[in-house]
């Protein structure tokens, strides 16, 4: 498995990341370290969580995934040959059990935040901590569109920035990043960092698949390259749309019929449904299955520092860390563009 630096962080990633989101509410803890032990054997060295997960939110859960990982690291003994990457929920007002429904990002908060995935992770540092989502007013999660009518209390920039210096003095943290950011944020962190001589983060971990593309403008693709901020691309099957699974039978089962309409109501859009179809088409009239076309795709984007997959059983695994060796013919990637320039960022 390739290896890439993680923007100036001095860690080296492998080019796929195990992303666990699922363990804890579709994956039993047996079936979390067998999908470890598997994306290891296969050299995979990266693994993402946080402290929100599993999803779908729930209090009875939360936590699960971290405490997962971690008592595999302690069976296994592999902490010191992987990277872990963990993340800091952000204000929401329907997370009360998070920290007590503290999650403003401030010193306080984070402490907390860092000492409690330590636990359950059953580690002492974590190698890249990441912010789930911004503390400030900021469109994400399927918003596309900047409203200052929601605009609200938010902890400042620099005071995270300093907040997160004094754990990576203490060794908790090694790297920082961010997460379902924008261009202003990047920019901002970088320069807070720069002017005040705090921690400049490393990555940034956002949506990226064939129906959500916007991180290829100059909004974010720029600020990132000519800052050195490594894109950790997360769902890069659209909840599992581009799997096909859907398009070929719409109660298959998964996240999007598992869960209500409203965990991922983007993903249920028309025009998302008919870029799956044309995608899906795309796909088998050149030899290949929905995921393999998505995940090479992405994998071969040279802007992706390190592609984050997920899935609920090993041979679903297998297949999407295959498809790292699957080559897209220039004429495929030809017709990915033209569809995509029919249908733009459905899934945005």
């Amino acid at each position: 498995m390739e290896k890439t630096a993680l923007g100036a962080s001095g860690l080296n990633v492998s080019k796929i990341c195990l992303g666990t989101m699922t363990f804890g509410e579709q994956n039993t803890e047996a079936e979390a370290h067998s999908q470890l032990d598997y994306a290891f054997e296969r050299g995979i060295n990266f693994i993402d969580t946080a402290e929100m997960y599993p999803v779908m939110p729930r209090a009875e859960t939360q936590g699960s995934t971290e405490r997962y990982i971690g008592t595999w690291l302690k069976k296994s003994g592999l902490r010191d040959k992987v990277v872990l990457a963990t993340k800091a929920a952000g204000p929401n007002p329907n997370l009360t059990w998070v920290r007590d429904g503290k999650q403003n990002l401030d010193a306080a908060s984070l402490r907390a935040a860092v000492e409690t995935s330590l636990q359950r992770l059953q580690t002492d540092h974590i190698d890249l901590y990441q912010l789930h989502w911004p503390s400030r007013n900021t469109p994400i999660f399927g918003s596309t569109v900047f409203n200052p009518e929601n605009e609200r209390d938010c902890v400042a920039i620099e005071d995270t920035l300093a907040a997160l210096g004094d754990l990576i003095k203490e060794g908790k943290i090694g790297a920082i990043g961010v997460s379902n950011e924008s261009s202003w944020g990047v920019s901002e962190f970088i320069k807070q960092a720069e002017l005040k001589g705090l921690p400049r983060i490393a990555s940034i971990q956002n949506l990226y698949n064939l129906t959500a593309r916007h991180y290829e403008t100059s909004l974010l693709d720029e600020t990132c390259f000519r800052e050195n901020v490594g894109l950790l691309a997360y769902s890069p099957l659209a909840f599992g749309q581009l799997t096909g699974k859907y398009h070929d039978d719409p109660k298959a089962h998964g996240r999007l019929t598992i869960f209500p309409p409203s965990w991922s109501p983007r993903y249920l859009r028309p025009s998302v449904l008919e870029a799956v179809a044309q995608y899906t088409r795309l796909a088998r009239d050149n030899g290949m299955t929905p995921t393999q076309l998505a995940l090479a795709w992405c994998y071969s984007r040279w802007f992706v520092a390190s592609t984050i997959i997920g899935a609920t059983t090993l041979t679903q695994l297998k297949e999407n860390i295959d498809a790292f060796e699957v080559k897209l013919a220039p004429e495929v990637v030809e017709a990915v563009n033209a569809i995509h320039a029919r249908i733009t960022n459905p899934g945005q």
